[in-house]
């Protein structure tokens, strides 16, 4: 990928931008915050009171540590054109922004209150070192992360098979074509010491303990349902709302008792385990099925396509976005991070650009929910605003000579997000529906935004599939 150049970066522009979005981070401090402000306070008391072999054990609280034990301790992006400076430079801005004011991180880590805002700055360094080939320095950085977070283990086949297939098999070229050359066992054990050292060091006292089994039942809590008590806007929701229709149905033709449909409800927003009334109700191992098939085209195409570090950073998306549609009791926020990461694609060509759009238009909107209390509604619409206004105007002017962002069709569904908002905020409320029904703007929302995320999804698999090999190499700065 043609994208990160060497060039310094200006910092004349960096300096009031990092200001201005740390002031308006300060404005937020006084919003509503959620429940996960009491979460990450009752850990803090937790690890400061506790000795650490009770950690993984406090249930005092509902607010149990379920984080990796390290979260417990607690780029330039341009072509090298020949262009003029002030060209040169727009593609770094645009990129600044949409990393820096990204809408997802300010409602998620600054209203919301969580701390997604450092973990993917440690991500997008390990993607830096990446397409730098400082490959250990990649590795170690990453492996840091998923101490931090498990939820990264999303794109962990990525790098899993981007180390392997270009870091510990070396090549070269003979007659005009790359072949291999020879496996580096030095290499693999370089790698796999720095992974494993990571992980012992995280890990290594509960071990000792023999809590091991603890951590990862806390970490990996699959009774916790399918579905996160708001619906994720992935394929489980599509799913989700066929098993209601279908039960619906039924129940008018006396094929279903009506009491099996109330149990079946997925949305009384507790985090609980459910079955489906009409279609096969889904287990862990199934949506791990699933995720593995969905991001085997993009691993085996890594593996035996490589096109250096671009095809990485692409696969690494596809699996955090295979992940997020398939995985299990996906929390509607793990859309940043594919969302986030394809914003390095996104100034580089206009089809990733017009995906990018569409994907963190709708992903953004269905974040919407987080901020339900009415002083919330016209700061989460004017910062999307501001954010969705910059990005479509910022992305259309770089590729203005390339055509259209979107077509007529993907206009039209971004479009109909404002009369869903106007009737899930202000109509709905308003109705006699509300009390008996109160799940439905977030079905509505959940369900119409996961048609954008799925059709985001299948074009960015149709373009990385079809593009053809290139050896070009993105340089990180």
């Amino acid at each position: 990928m043609a994208a990160l150049s060497e060039r310094s970066w200006s910092w004349s522009w960096m300096v009031p931008l990092v200001f201005g979005v740390t002031l308006l981070k300060c404005l937020l401090i006084p919003a509503y915050h959620s429940t996960d402000f009491e979460v990450h306070r009752n850990w803090l008391a937790i690890t400061h009171s506790l000795p650490i072999s009770k950690w993984y054990y406090e249930a005092t609280s509902q607010w149990t540590l379920d984080y990796p034990p390290f979260f417990a301790w607690c780029c330039k992006c341009v072509n090298r054109r020949q262009e003029s400076k002030e060209i040169m430079e727009r593609p770094a801005f645009i990129l600044a922004v949409l990393l820096l004011w990204n809408f997802g991180l300010l409602i998620v880590d600054h209203i919301h209150f969580q701390y997604n805002g450092f973990l993917f700055g440690v991500m997008l360094l390990s993607i830096a070192r990446m397409f730098q080939e400082r490959h250990l320095e990649s590795a170690l950085l990453f492996a840091i992360l998923m101490n931090f977070k498990h939820i990264f283990l999303y794109v962990a086949p990525a790098y899993g098979i981007y180390l392997l297939r270009s870091y510990c098999f070396t090549e070269n070229k003979l007659g005009g074509s790359i072949q291999w050359k020879s496996f580096s066992c030095s290499r693999l054990f370089a790698l796999g010491f720095i992974v494993f050292s990571v992980f012992a060091i995280s890990f290594g006292p509960f071990i000792s303990m023999g809590q091991l089994s603890q951590v990862l039942a806390r970490l990996f809590p699959f009774k916790r349902g399918l579905c996160h008590a708001y619906w994720a806007p992935n394929f489980w929701a599509l799913y989700n709302v066929v098993d209601k229709v279908l039960s619906v149905i039924d129940v008018k033709l006396q094929l279903l008792d009506s009491a099996k449909l109330s149990k079946a409800s997925m949305t009384g927003g507790l985090v609980q385990e459910f079955q489906h009334a009409v279609l096969p109700s889904v287990s862990p191992f199934t949506t791990l099925v699933c995720t593995l098939l969905s991001i085997m085209p993009a691993v085996l195409q890594l593996w035996l396509r490589p096109r250096g570090p671009r095809g990485f950073l692409q696969c690494l998306i596809l699996c955090a976005l295979g992940s997020f549609m398939f995985g299990w009791h996906v929390h509607e926020k793990a859309i940043l991070i594919a969302i986030l990461p394809l914003s390095l694609l996104a100034v580089e060509n206009r089809k990733d650009a017009g995906t990018y759009f569409i994907l963190a238009t709708t992903g953004h909107f269905s974040l919407f929910p987080l901020l339900f209390t009415g002083p919330e509604i016209p700061i989460k619409i004017g910062l999307m605003l501001l954010f969705t206004v910059y990005s479509f105007s910022a992305l259309r002017a770089l590729f203005r000579k390339e055509g259209s962002l979107v077509n007529l069709p993907e206009s039209i569904y971004l479009s109909a997000l404002v009369p869903l908002q106007v009737i899930c905020e202000i109509i709905y409320p308003l109705t006699a529906w509300q009390q008996r029904f109160p799940f439905v703007p977030l079905l509505l929302i959940s369900v119409y935004c996961s048609l954008g995320v799925t059709y985001s999804w299948i074009k960015l698999y149709i373009s990385v599939l079809m593009e053809p090999r290139s050896d070009r190499k993105m340089k990180a700065q």
